[in-house]
């Protein structure tokens, strides 16, 4: 009996040790998760400022227009808000101001 008293305590001498070194270890991964984050965080401001400025929109068209030229330039604004240039309210107004 003393024999397997001594398995017995010597397995969960080894148990307790494996997870007091498992909750170490995952303690310090979040600890550098953590400050990961808060670093890419820290470094977003500061390259929102560096951004290029947005691009004018696109001019309106004269009143005595083609429809020829209508239809190239309302090709131009939607290559223009597929690239993203233009955002979606820019686009409409842009539309309505050249179909009139």
């Amino acid at each position: 009996m003393p024999g397997l008293l001594r398995g017995v305590a010597r397995t969960a001498a080894i148990a307790g040790t494996a997870t007091a070194v498992s909750n170490g270890v995952s303690r310090r991964q979040y600890g550098r998760w953590e400050k990961k984050a808060q670093q890419e965080q820290a470094q977003q401001p500061q390259q929102q400022q560096y951004a290029a400025p947005a691009p004018a929109p696109a001019a309106p068209a004269p009143a005595a227009e083609s429809m020829d030229d209508k239809i190239s330039q309302l090709k131009q604004l939607a290559e223009l808000h597929t690239q993203g240039v233009l955002t979606d309210d820019e686009f409409a107004a842009q539309k309505a101001k050249l179909l009139g």
